[in-house]
């Protein structure tokens, strides 16, 4: 699976391929919103802007999909290395700066620490799951049977 490397928060989170960034974050209760982000984000719709993140790009090299239209509007005068986490999918494992507008006093060197451990590759692909095998008739089904016999009336009758 894919690793997210989160670096202000010093964790690494598998997700599958697809997934988006924002729901990953946000399951694994990661802080992704400053305070206007906490107080009014979009949920998700690429509107408010609140969610960036900035993707360690040499770390991290075509880990995301492409940028949306709505991140190439919202993001001009941002650095190129930010997208909103919202309109992200996770393709392979990558290194992220969530809320990188706020200050890091060590930032420099998390972010060389980050890039100096290796990330595992990951599969890019769900994994393949079994197929559930088919159902047992309930004691519902065999109730219904029996009164649509009833509906027929006796046998032989």
């Amino acid at each position: 699976m894919p690793v997210i490397r989160f670096v202000r928060e010093g964790r690494d989170v598998e997700c599958y391929p697809g997934e988006n960034l924002r729901e990953v974050a946000l399951r694994e209760r990661l802080e992704l919103y400053g305070l206007k982000g906490q107080l009014g984000n979009c949920g998700g719709c690429g509107q408010c802007i609140t969610c960036f993140v900035d993707v360690v790009a040499e770390a991290s090299p075509g880990a995301l999909t492409p940028r949306t239209s709505v991140e190439d509007r919202k993001l001009r005068r941002r650095p190129e290395g930010w997208r909103l986490a919202c309109q992200a999918l996770v393709q392979r494992s990558l290194v992220v700066l969530t809320r990188p507008q706020a200050g890091l006093s060590d930032r420099e060197v998390r972010l060389a620490a980050a890039r100096a451990e290796p990330l595992p590759a990951g599969p890019t692909a769900w994994p393949a799951t079994e197929e559930p095998a088919a159902a047992e008739p309930t004691g519902m089904e065999s109730t219904a049977t029996a009164g649509e016999a009833s509906e027929e009336g006796p046998v032989g009758g």
